[in-house]
């Protein structure tokens, strides 16, 4: 049964059927059949033919067969004959057979062996020659089952690609944020400027106009207090009453632009938001809106149990509530708002419904959806949320939750 088999991982001098003198001898025999049966791997020798000399337990029992039905057969018509995919796998191609042939020996891992059953079996395979007098006599074939190692190098390599994938879409979802932010950036630039612009051109067409008319009639007084003493007395009297009606249409321009300076002070920061508070503001804010958009109001509010916020939390909700009535007032065409507010110690909800046109959800999230980005990165910044739904032709409701820090 064994033609001078040598260890399967000694160089190819040692698989020299010399190197072992007395191979033949039983005691010999017995040593190289105990050592072979020891190990798990499955060892197999092969002639110049490619038929069985000789092979091991553990090697038939994972091809599926006895030893005894090996010997004798070639090798690689036995279980290396096909491809992964079925296809034939020519005797001629094979490493085993061109490596040991040569003289030299091969180790492939990238292959399948083929059982008795028709199953295959990823294996990792060596070879060495059989070499006498310098004469390749046949060559030892070791051989592990690495089905085990292949799935866990198949599920490591999925997991990586899973992540790979995974930082992928993160990478892009950063890059779309990043260009969002940058946007959401120059949006609030140009809301700025244009605020900046707005406001200057008040200042200018009617704060302007008011001081100009001032200077007019403090020119004119002063020009007909100094022609009072060459007037008669009638005529000095007659444009001492002319001036003082001069004087009293002077006071209503100053009172005018005392009025357009608090609007516009108004417009940058509402004092009752500091001086009042919060609640005292969006009540204002609200009423205020409904008054100049001409809508009716269901109005209602629940702060009992709220605390005091710090003044830039505050100030942030009354942004976002503006910004909540801005968007009404720019797109709904509505004609009649309800507005919830409740607050406690431990949240802050704030919905604001019309029945104006609506929308599809989509114009919320798009990209130039600027003042929805701005409400929802303050809400954020919170540690709240703003959430928007709307049909179009149903109008549209933005409800803003905040979870209030028990800290």
């Amino acid at each position: 049964m064994f033609s001078a088999p040598q260890h399967p991982h000694a160089p190819p001098d040692s698989l020299n059927a010399g190197y072992l003198p007395g191979a033949d001898h039983p005691v010999w025999r017995d040593k190289l059949s105990q050592l072979l049966e020891s190990t798990g791997e499955g060892i197999f020798g092969i002639d110049m033919a490619g038929c069985c000399t000789f092979i091991n337990r553990a090697g038939a029992e994972q091809l599926g067969f006895a030893p005894e039905d090996v010997l004798g057969k070639n090798m690689h018509e036995l279980a290396h004959h096909s491809h992964a995919d079925g296809a034939h796998y020519p005797e001629h191609l094979c490493p085993i057979f061109n490596a040991f042939r040569m003289a030299l020996p091969c180790r492939i891992d990238t292959e399948l062996f083929w059982r008795r059953d028709g199953s295959a079996f990823a294996v990792e395979y060596s070879s060495y020659p059989i070499v006498d007098g310098g004469v390749v006599q046949g060559a030892v074939v070791t051989f592990v089952d690495i089905s085990a190692r292949k799935r866990a190098e198949d599920a490591l390599r999925h997991a990586n690609d899973v992540l790979e994938q995974r930082v992928s879409e993160r990478t892009q979802a950063l890059a779309g944020a990043l260009q969002q932010l940058r946007e959401l950036s120059a949006y609030t630039h140009t809301v700025r400027e244009e605020e900046r612009t707005r406001i200057a051109r008040e200042v200018h067409d009617e704060l302007g106009s008011l001081l100009v008319a001032l200077k007019m009639d403090v020119g004119w007084l002063d020009k007909r207090l100094g022609e009072q003493q060459q007037r008669e007395p009638q005529a000095a009297q007659l444009m001492r009453d002319t001036m003082r009606h001069k004087c009293q249409n002077m006071g209503r321009l100053i009172e005018a632009a005392v009025d357009n300076v608090g609007r516009i002070i108004t417009d940058l920061r509402p004092s009752i938001l500091d001086h009042q508070g919060l609640w005292a503001a969006l009540d204002w804010q609200a009423h205020e809106f409904v008054q100049s958009a001409e809508l009716t109001l269901d109005w209602q509010m629940d702060v009992e149990r709220a605390v005091p916020l710090p003044e830039p939390s505050a100030m942030a909700i009354f942004r976002i509530f503006q910004e909540m009535l801005s968007n009404v007032g720019r797109h709904a065409q509505a004609s009649h708002l309800a507005i919830t507010i409740l607050a406690t110690a431990d949240e802050i909800s704030i919905r604001v419904s019309d029945n104006g046109k609506g929308a599809a959800a989509s114009a919320f999230e798009a990209a130039n959806a600027y003042g929805v980005m701005g409400m929802r990165e303050r809400a954020r910044h919170l540690g709240g949320s703003l959430e928007i739904s709307s049909q179009i032709g149903l109008g549209a409701t933005f409800h803003l939750s905040i979870q209030l820090s028990k800290s």
